[in-house]
């Protein structure tokens, strides 16, 4: 794999132990893990040079959930 597959795979895993650390079964997290690469790869789809529409709602696409402030966890 190379570095950029790395670090991806790295962020993802990392996410699944937040994940599984605030109680979230693991079908449950795969489940919003895989919402939320599909959202990533829409938006990326929509940007060049594809260029294609977007198949998500504006009020739920990426760049809506990048606006949306989210609360630290206490350690």
């Amino acid at each position: 794999m190379n570095t950029t597959t790395n670090t991806l795979v790295q962020k993802l895993w990392n996410y699944c132990n937040v994940l599984r650390d605030d109680g979230m079964s693991y079908g449950d997290y795969v489940e919003q893990l895989t919402y939320l690469l599909f959202l990533k790869m829409a938006d990326e789809r929509s940007a060049p040079p594809y260029n294609q529409p977007s198949i998500v709602p504006a009020a739920y696409a990426w760049p809506s959930l990048l606006a949306k402030d989210v609360p630290r966890r206490q350690p």
